[in-house]
């Protein structure tokens, strides 16, 4: 078999596996939904592709995902690199984002910890941090969930090995939870 068709396959073995996790994505996206109905917003953070991860959701949030509506509120805390840059030299790398959350999450708001390990120090600290300050936490894990799939109130826990194979499933999981987040969005204003 060749390496393309591999990884596709390995993909497809991957997502599939996401069938088994349609309550836990469901109850995290109405978690989010909710939030965001009651003027809360989403706050989200990880790093390397789960980073990313965490820009691209926002963006769908605060963009739009499909069709137009409001701007939502959500910040990927991944994103401002004085203050990354800031904390990590004063405070650790293990503080960006609990310093973030400290200063942005209020009660009502949701904090998405993205981890495909989920053992990544920064990620724990803030989520410490968000649950201190009264917030919903998510977890977007992979694996076995790590520490912070026993930490966060909701966890979706992407059952790979594969560190590529889990982004993917976590890219497709941020994708329906914005899609559920437009359809609440809808049904509210009808």
């Amino acid at each position: 078999m060749s390496l393309a068709r591999q990884i596709i396959q390995d993909h497809l073995r991957a997502v599939e596996a996401l069938f088994g996790l349609t309550d836990a994505i469901e109850a995290a996206g109405r978690t989010l939904s909710d939030s965001l109905a009651r003027d809360g917003k989403i706050l989200l953070c990880g790093n390397g592709g789960s980073a990313s991860d965490a820009q691209h959701i926002a963006a769908e949030l605060v963009g739009r995902f499909r069709d137009e509506r409001p701007a939502l509120a959500a910040v990927a805390l991944t994103t401002d690199t004085s203050i990354l840059t800031s904390v990590g030299n004063d405070y650790g790398f293990e503080q960006i984002f609990a310093r973030q959350t400290q200063a942005l999450a209020r009660p009502g708001d949701v904090f998405v910890a993205i981890s495909t390990s989920g053992n990544s120090a920064n990620v724990v600290a803030a989520t410490r941090a968000a649950r201190a300050l009264g917030c919903k936490t998510v977890g977007l894990l992979g694996r076995d969930g790590g520490v912070l799939g026993g930490l966060v109130d909701q966890a979706v826990v992407v059952p790979d090995p594969e560190t590529a194979r889990i982004q993917e499933g976590h890219i497709l999981v941020g994708h329906i939870w914005c899609a559920m987040i437009d359809a609440a969005l809808k049904e509210g204003a009808a």
